[in-house]
């Protein structure tokens, strides 16, 4: 897992699905983490229009472009559907956050050959 980390950081474009305009909240500090390190970020989520001046995608399929890695902060049920649409978008680099995974999740991107980071947070590497 330590070269897909190795190959995820060295990407340009990241989504975050479950960015949240809650400073409290992981998805809000992955969201600012990312972009202070010089990501080019999108947030991901269908209830906001703007996250402190970036417009918010309801979903990835909104997306401007294809984006180099899919951050998940979002509770594994979630994370499981909108694997599907990783899979149909082509995007193949899955970082699952701690608490957004589950084995069906990282099951899902095996067998898809979807690149599956997991139990690791993308703000330690």
């Amino acid at each position: 897992m330590q070269d897909f980390i190795k190959e995820f950081m060295a990407q340009k474009k990241f989504a975050v699905v479950g960015a949240t305009d809650n400073p409290e909240k992981y998805g809000h500090q992955i969201l600012n983490n990312l972009r202070n390190r010089g990501y080019e970020v999108y947030p991901v989520n269908p209830r906001l229009e703007a996250i402190e001046g970036m417009k918010c995608y309801a979903t990835l399929s909104e997306l401007p472009g294809k984006v180099d890695v899919v951050d998940f902060v979002v509770p594994p049920v979630a994370t499981e559907a909108i694997l599907k649409e990783c899979l149909a978008l082509g995007l193949v680099r899955i970082w699952l956050q701690p608490g957004s995974e589950s084995e069906a999740a990282i099951k899902f991107c095996q067998e898809n050959n979807l690149k599956v980071v997991h139990d690791v947070c993308v703000m330690l590497n």
